[in-house]
């Protein structure tokens, strides 16, 4: 782990200049301009940076880190980090320089002069008065104040207390947050909020344990869920935004370990931080000098954040928090142990989520909902409005205009007035998760109302639509995407029904299930640079057909394995009972026969 930070670091030595007080890793930018995004690379570092130096590792770049410390904090210096305005994107970058406090305080002593100490102080403490949005940005003002106590500095308890009080209204319960007011749950929630909050209950235990022991209870019930999130090969499933940060995605199990939070034993917590690292170095995350991209699989900034500057990938370094722990303590010296038994579904109904396994806990997906986000964030109705999302097969998201033949079509029912430009689902009048189930309802049009089932069905799952319309609408039904080359073998089956897309990644099928309305099936090719997973051309499978006004029902079973083929006979009919397919919520009393 050491080795691989190091390495993580040492490719960004060349871009580590003296007398500078930032990092410049490329000349596209966020939001917040070059010069913030600059101070942002070089914040980011020290997530990985501080826990290496408190557990006793070494680093040649650390003389660079002081100097940029006392630039960045003196105001008298041409780089210095300036005043704090409002919802300003220093105040995020506060945070790991009041952990470096907490878990270095001596270092700290020995690094800067008392003047330099009292700039670095004077600078970090604009964050208790700053205006800052209402969502997990409370936990930077925290942590700054934190690592002022740690260190023996003035610390504002009473900020402390104002910020916590702030999250707390929009805590949802199981260890579950909104990310604000009404805001989306994904996997931020593990790393935007336990993972802060498991830093507090460890270095406040003694002067705050009350809410220590809140923030330990709350982790330890949203890890039950968590865990379903990881395969057994270490990846994880990508769902909603910030999926730039990478192995931050495990982020959460290193809070675990340095917390000694009993959630799971030693062995198995450093198993999955080292195979979900592992899982990462094996990808091509990096540009050609080793700095890691933006993007997921691969450097793509279609699907990057509007805040998504060059330096922000680096957020990933959260995952070596384990580093901080000493060599000789349970952590380090357990085996790595596999993922415990899991069940082969599990419904998170905080999340409207419904995450479903195979046998081999190597292919996972995710059933949603729908949320609906309109905040900056990029490509929001992909990231968190299909109906599924995979660990081997991810996402599409938008290149062009919403809709086939060129879009995100993936696992959506997208409708048209005949005119090529696609609704899908994003905001849902109702929802509701079940163990057997998700419900949603939509309205792409006024007067067009569509009620989803999701269900669980064998390898993969059963979608069933009930479409009252107004207007005559096409519509497409996109199963998963894999990947489309010279090797990619489409057959359309069970007269024109169904469509098998086999590729080198695995096997996507989707099959028509209603022989009153029969949907045609046939397959799409995306745009390069379409899904998160891999850089080419993508293939879906789709079902297409024609709704003329009135109510129709519509239904379909989606699959994809990672194996060659998916077998015509898999179509568990016995599974779909008529306990799961009964309308059983508040004014549906039909039972829907196929």
């Amino acid at each position: 782990m050491q080795a691989a930070l190091n390495s993580l670091l040492g490719a960004v030595a060349p871009y580590c200049r003296a007398g500078q007080s930032g990092i410049p890793l490329g000349q596209f930018t966020a939001h917040y301009g070059p010069e913030v995004a600059e101070m942002e690379a070089l914040a980011r570092m020290l997530w990985g940076l501080f826990p290496l130096l408190a557990g006793d590792g070494h680093n040649d770049q650390v003389p660079f880190f002081i100097e940029a410390i006392a630039h960045g904090t003196d105001p008298a210096h041409p780089g210095y980090w300036g005043e704090v305005q409002a919802f300003d994107q220093r105040c995020v970058e506060m945070a790991v320089f009041g952990v470096g406090l907490a878990l270095l305080p001596q270092r700290w002593r020995q690094w800067f002069s008392e003047a330099q100490q009292q700039a670095i102080y004077t600078w970090l403490n604009q964050s208790a008065t700053a205006e800052i949005p209402d969502n997990n940005w409370h936990y930077f003002p925290i942590l700054v104040q934190v690592g002022f106590h740690r260190a023996g500095l003035p610390a504002d308890r009473a900020a402390i207390a104002h910020h916590f009080a702030c999250m707390e209204h929009y805590y949802l319960g199981d260890g579950w947050y909104a990310d604000g007011p009404g805001r989306p749950r994904d996997y931020y929630i593990s790393m935007g909020f336990h993972f802060y909050g498991l830093l507090y209950a460890t270095l406040m235990a003694e002067e705050d344990p009350q809410r220590a022991q809140q923030l330990r209870e709350r982790a330890l019930a949203f890890g039950q869920d968590f865990i379903y999130q990881f395969a057994a090969d270490g990846s994880a499933i990508p769902f909603g935004r910030s999926l730039t940060y990478r192995f931050a995605e495990a982020a959460f199990w290193s809070a675990v370990a340095f917390s000694g939070l009993p959630l799971f034993s030693p062995g198995v917590v450093k198993g999955l931080v080292l195979r979900h690292l592992h899982h990462w170095l094996q990808q091509p995350i990096f540009d050609r000098d080793g700095v890691l991209s933006v993007g997921y699989h691969y450097p793509n900034l279609i699907m990057a954040e509007d805040y998504n500057a060059p330096g922000s990938p680096y957020w990933a370094l959260k995952l070596f928090l384990v580093l901080a722990l000493p060599e000789e303590g349970e952590f380090w010296q357990a085996d790595t142990l596999p993922l415990p038994p899991l069940n082969r579904q599990r419904a998170l109904p905080h999340a409207g989520q419904l995450i479903v396994r195979d046998a081999q806990d190597d292919h996972l997906f995710l059933l949603t909902a729908g949320q609906l986000e309109l905040n900056n964030f990029v490509n929001t109705g992909p990231k968190y409005t299909k109906f599924a999302y995979s660990n081997r097969f991810g996402f599409c998201v938008e290149r062009g205009r919403y809709g086939l033949p060129h879009a995100a079509g993936d696992s959506m029912l997208l409708l048209a007035e005949q005119d090529e430009y696609w609704r899908g689902r994003r905001d849902c009048r109702e929802a509701d998760t079940r163990e057997e189930l998700i419900y949603s309802r939509w309205l792409p049009w006024h007067d067009v109302d569509v009620q989803t089932w999701l269900i669980p069905a064998g390898e993969g799952h059963v979608r069933l639509h009930r479409i009252v319309t107004a207007r005559t609408l096409s519509s497409a039904e996109g199963g998963f995407a894999v990947e489309a080359d010279a090797q990619t073998a489409v057959r359309i089956t069970a007269q024109g029904r169904r469509c098998d897309a086999a590729a080198r990644n695995g096997t996507s099928v989707i099959q028509c299930l209603t022989p009153t309305a029969p949907r045609q099936a046939e397959w799409v090719r995306t745009p390069p640079n379409s899904n998160l997973m891999f850089a080419g051309t993508a293939a879906i499978p789709v079902l297409r057909g024609l709704l003329t006004p009135g109510e129709h029902w519509l239904c379909c079973w989606v699959a994809a394995s990672p194996q060659a083929a998916i077998a015509g006979a898999a179509v568990p009919h016995a599974s779909l009972t008529e306990g799961a397919l009964k309308l059983c919520f508040p004014c549906h009393t039909q039972t829907v026969r196929l």
